[in-house]
């Protein structure tokens, strides 16, 4: 193996193991804001760091520059936290109650009348 495969199985790699970090969190976190962010936040860094890597490997190894993977990188780093915080804003201004565990709701004062809690 040369130094560039190294280094793309090792992007690969990391990228694997963010999104599987990810997953753990989606199943772990207790209320829709926790897993949107464990979502959003692990497995867009996991994606990009995968998509980095088959970028460099398509232009070391491979000799041939790739738009389209660039293009990737941007539209899932600039979409996937901004769906996040859109479903989480959707789902805190239509009553989604927080966990019990949380201490601290800092959209109360921004949405004070609006809020309706579900319970």
């Amino acid at each position: 193996m040369t130094a560039i495969e190294w280094i793309v199985a090792i992007l690969c790699l990391i990228g694997g193991f963010l999104s599987f970090v990810g997953g753990i969190g989606f199943i772990r976190f207790p209320d829709v804001y926790g897993r949107t962010h464990s979502a959003t936040k692990s497995a867009t860094l996991g994606v990009i760091t995968v998509m980095v890597g088959t970028f460099l490997y398509f232009l070391f190894a491979e000799g041939m520059f790739s738009g389209k993977i660039l293009l990737t990188i941007i539209f899932v780093f600039l979409t996937a936290p901004l769906a996040a915080l859109m479903v989480s804003r959707a789902a805190y201004r239509t009553g989604v109650p927080l966990s019990e565990l949380t201490t601290q709701d800092d959209l109360k004062k921004k949405y004070p009348e609006e809020r309706k809690d579900v319970n």
